[in-house]
């Protein structure tokens, strides 16, 4: 469909520039509202994209109306519908991909009125923020043709970042806000609503494996090949699960809660079973937690701020849970550290703090 100029053109226009931006926006260096900005522009590019085909095919009746027939005014203009309206007017998107749009929609809601400084939500729904755009493009070109495809303005966004391993992923949430918890605990509540067809669907959630060319045999191929999970054989993907850069990553199904984590009875209890000669005690528990910093103190602002790794809040029943890596963690330190309880606790009533790296095994 060749558009002349036009509301419906000028329209489509203002759909793919929102789409461009929302691209500009997650790849830029430094970003700091990086998912705020990419959302809301991509939302605003969908929202756009629908409006422009209901004014090509219905005309111009794609507004809210009351009961009594007359248009819903905000600030003197019409009220258009919505993206979740516009869904629903269509009637006709593929499941996966209604199911990417709504999950954006909602987590939209969610962080429309939170500040979050955090990266983690950045790396949790890469796979979704890909599909969410080249649903766009398929939709767009559904709409209104090949002439509009989009592609050619975009390429492959540059990493500075390491593969993590899974001990660093761990650390680096421990300063998880209450914002981004909630956020965390919708995105995992998302997907496991969605049934296993819909969530392994790409166009619900890209799944990709990025493999860097050591040797071509044509210098003209790109130096980084795209390869899709779901076209693998099963003993491809076996080996390829190998790869900490496989992008899958579907929270498992757990009813029990805390499942795993430990009381602190259960961790005196396990440090005593593997200690020689000193004793654990509730005491000296609390010292080592206050002297290694990874809780806050009881009734601080922000009870989140933990080291995610050795300890976690929970909401649920207002107390903290342990990990075993706390437990391990202090065996070796009191085995390896020279340190006595009565050093510990000394430490703690001047205000003295020890740097957890510094006693790593």
């Amino acid at each position: 469909m060749k558009l002349r100029k036009g509301k419906t053109k000028s329209i489509l226009d203002a759909s793919i520039d929102s789409a461009l931006l929302a691209v500009e926006i997650y790849n830029k260096p430094r970003t700091t509202f990086r998912n705020e900005g990419f959302i809301a522009m991509m939302i605003m590019a969908w929202t756009r994209l629908f409006h422009a085909y209901f004014n090509a095919t219905i005309g111009d009746r794609y507004y809210y109306k009351k009961k009594n027939g007359q248009f819903d005014i905000i600030d003197g203009e019409r009220k258009a519908w919505e993206l979740s309206t516009c869904i629903k007017k269509h009637g006709t998107l593929d499941k996966a991909v209604e199911s990417n749009l709504n999950f954006f929609t909602k987590l939209r809601n969610k962080i429309e009125h939170r500040h979050i400084e955090k990266r983690e939500v950045d790396t949790l729904i890469f796979g979704e923020c890909q599909s969410l755009l080249f649903n766009y493009e398929s939709q767009l070109i559904k709409f209104f043709g090949d002439r509009y495809s989009i592609n050619e303005a975009l390429v492959y966004s540059l990493q500075f970042s390491q593969i993590r391993t899974k001990q660093q992923e761990l650390a680096s949430r421990s300063a998880l806000s209450r914002d981004l918890a909630d956020i965390m605990s919708f995105i995992e509540k998302y997907r496991n609503s969605l049934d296993d067809d819909t969530y392994n669907s790409l166009q619900y959630s890209v799944k990709l494996i990025q493999i860097p060319k050591i040797s071509n045999t044509n210098r003209a191929d790109a130096a980084v090949e795209f390869v899709r999970w779901d076209a693998l054989n099963q003993e491809d993907q076996n080996a390829y699960e190998k790869l900490s850069v496989i992008i899958k990553d579907k929270t498992v199904r757990v009813e029990a809660a805390n499942l795993g984590r430990l009381k602190p009875s259960d961790v005196i209890r396990k440090a005593n079973e593997a200690l020689n000669g000193v004793k654990m005690t509730s005491n000296l528990h609390v010292a080592l937690y206050k002297v290694f910093s990874v809780r806050p103190p009881s009734g601080a602002d922000d009870p989140f701020e933990t080291v995610a790794e050795f300890c976690l809040y929970d909401e649920a029943h207002n107390d903290y849970v342990y990990q075993e890596a706390w437990v391990a963690f202090l065996v070796h330190f009191i085995q390896a550290s020279g340190f006595a309880p009565a050093d510990i606790r000394k430490m703690v009533r001047e205000g003295k703090k020890l740097d957890v790296d510094t006693y790593r095994s």
